[in-house]
């Protein structure tokens, strides 16, 4: 049974808007500005700082990848969950609304990177820069490098920046 005093505490001027709780009764929470994840130390993780959230509706889990370093492992958390439908939903519409700007830019072949422009959904604050390289491409390389610096100016000026 979900139980309000089982959730996670949250930051300071936040509240939670839609939860759901893992069939061992831990529970996975949302505000206006994060998630709240029980297996993540610290819980708490900006909308903006997730770059994927999936619901896999066959394991009833949802997984979580965090925003990572090029070259390093991008952090997920797989969550089963049991009656998760308002949380997915916040969830789908948080992290969507923390994307100010988002671009699909060839390099060469086949090959690209995703430009992304990210703030908090509340609107506040720089918006975060990302750049996502496809397999096989080498952020060192200076054609590449050419084509990413030349990416971030046009999103950055194309949102006032």
């Amino acid at each position: 049974m979900r139980r309000r005093r089982d959730l996670p505490s949250v930051a300071r001027g936040e509240r939670v808007l839609a939860w759901a709780a893992s069939p061992e009764g831990s529970a996975t929470a949302a505000t206006r500005d994060a998630l709240y994840l029980p297996d993540r130390e610290p819980p708490r993780l900006p909308w903006e700082e997730i770059a994927t959230a999936e619901w896999d509706s066959d394991e009833r889990v949802l997984r979580v990848v965090e925003i990572g370093t090029y070259g390093a492992p991008q952090p997920e958390h797989r969550v089963a969950l049991v009656d998760p439908d308002r949380l997915l939903s916040l969830v789908r519409e948080r992290v969507t609304a923390s994307i100010v700007v988002q671009r699909h830019v060839p390099v060469r072949d086949r090959l690209a990177v995703r430009v992304l422009g990210r703030r908090a959904p509340a609107g506040s604050g720089a918006i975060a820069w990302f750049v996502e390289y496809d397999d096989g491409l080498d952020p060192a390389d200076p054609a590449v490098a050419a084509v990413v610096d030349e990416a971030l100016a046009s999103a950055r000026g194309d949102v006032g920046e």
